[in-house]
This record gives C-alpha cells, sequence and structure tokens, in this order.
C-alpha cells in the first residue's frame, strides 16, 4: 500500500501516535503483546539499539514525508546491510541460545512497512472518527475484498455498529499482519436513507485460547466474534485483537 495514495497531507494524529512510542529491543514477536505495542516500538531480533534507532528513523521520515515501500527500503536497505543485519544468521538470543534466523530481507522490511504505516494510520484515523462521533455515530467495517482478503475480514466487511459498541475494542483494523481493512463513519442520515441495518456485538463476543508459536507453546485469548446470523467464528490473528489507539 502506498502512502501517498492515503495521505495528501502528512497526518498529524498518525505521527503522534508513532512518535510516542519508546524503543524497546525485543527477539520474537509477541514479546511485547498487543495493548503495549501501543507505547513501544519493537522489531523481532533486532537485539541492538543502533539497528532498532535506524529502522525508527527510517519509519518516521516514511509516515513524514509519505514515502512509499520502494523509497523506504532503497535508503534503509544498505544501512542494514552495512552493519550486517541482513539474511540468515546464526544468532545468540537472550537466553544464551544460538538460533538460525531471519534479520534483514525485503520480505521483512515489507512487513515492518506495513504494519507500522497501517497501524499508525489507523490509530490517527479512529482519534478523527472519535471525535466526530456526534454527526457520524456509526462505523462500518470495510475490507478491500480481492483476491488478497482474508475469508474471516471479507465476512466482515460492511456491518455496521455504534462507534462505542465493543466490538470496535477488538475488532477496530488492522486485524492481523498487511490488513489492508479500515472503518468508514456514518451519519444518521446516511443510515436512514440507506437503510442500512446497525449491528449489536452484545451476545456475539467471547474470548478463546489460541496457539502463539510452536516454539514456545503458549496459548494466549484471542477475541471471537460470532456471526449471529451464520453462527461462525470470526477472529482477529493472534495478537491483533485490540484497538490500536483506544485506552
Amino acid at each position: 500500500m502506498e502512502l501517498k495514495g492515503l495521505f495528501k497531507l502528512p497526518p498529524a494524529l498518525a505521527i503522534k501516535y508513532f512518535t510516542s512510542k519508546k524503543n524497546k529491543l525485543s527477539w520474537d514477536w509477541y514479546e511485547v503483546w498487543q495493548n503495549a505495542h501501543k507505547k513501544a516500538f519493537t522489531v523481532a531480533k533486532v537485539a541492538r539499539e543502533d539497528i532498532l534507532k535506524d529502522i525508527r528513523s527510517s519509519l518516521d521520515k516514511a509516515l513524514v514525508e509519505g514515502k512509499t515501500f520502494h523509497e523506504f527500503q532503497k535508503e534503509l536497505k544498505p544501512i542494514l546491510q552495512k552493519k550486517g543485519w541482513w539474511g540468515e544468521q546464526f544468532v545468540v538470543d537472550s537466553k544464551g541460545n544460538a538460533e538460525k534466523v531471519q534479520l534483514g530481507s525485503m520480505y521483512r522490511l515489507k512487513t515492518i512497512y506495513r504494519v507500522n504505516m497501517q497501524t499508525s494510520y489507523q490509530a490517527g484515523r479512529y482519534e478523527t472518527q472519535l471525535d466526530n462521533a456526534e454527526d457520524r455515530p456509526y462505523w462500518q467495517y470495510v475490507a478491500v475484498m480481492d483476491s488478497s482478503t482474508r475469508p474471516e475480514h471479507a465476512e466482515l466487511n460492511e456491518l455496521v455498529f455504534r462507534y462505542d459498541d465493543p466490538f470496535w475494542s477488538s475488532f477496530y483494523p488492522p486485524n492481523g499482519w498487511n490488513c489492508r481493512c479500515r472503518v468508514r463513519a456514518l451519519s444518521d442520515y446516511k443510515v436512514k436513507a440507506k437503510k442500512i441495518k446497525i449491528g449489536s456485538s452484545d451476545g456475539t463476543l467471547s474470548e478463546e485460547m489460541a496457539l502463539v508459536s510452536k516454539k514456545s507453546g503458549e496459548y494466549k485469548p484471542v477475541t471471537v466474534y460470532t456471526d449471529p446470523m451464520t453462527g461462525h467464528k470470526i477472529a482477529p490473528d493472534v495478537g491483533w485483537s485490540n484497538n490500536p489507539a483506544k485506552d
């Protein structure tokens, strides 16, 4: 997703959300869990503060200047290669165990870029929509609806709940790695004119335990939405059952 296609001007609230985070070193992605990401910026397998700062700096510039992924990786890739954080390597983790891991790669840079840009953008979007909730109190889930869309996210497409419905505490996008979903705010007039059905998550939300990592064998709770019409259960990816901007 190209930032230049998303923003005409630097997204002030998205920038505020991202720049408020403190750097935190971590080995596995699940060491910094859900709500903690609101306050911490981390990249798995980055064990050096200078490398984390390099990645952070490039993301800062991408967000402020509206840089595309191509521009982002063109600047960051040679820096990471020069410092040795690239390709598959044997690395000793924080517990003294040697492990063959994938450090920098084009795939990882794309994931880092997309996750941080999309999460920051959606956090800013949430704040804007919340401030305008009196005029547009109904929020509609919008999935991209192409061949890359997860079936679960496609099932949520066009569902509408009030802005204060508990549904949005767990399902405000992004709802997984590389999720491209968003939320559209609707006025009362629009809802009535289009005869849009307003849903309620009352009795449809629950928690189930899901495997976080085969390596650790650890299970964590995820929020599950049960479609009242089909009975089908829908959940965000493990570790994504939270609104990125909601306290």
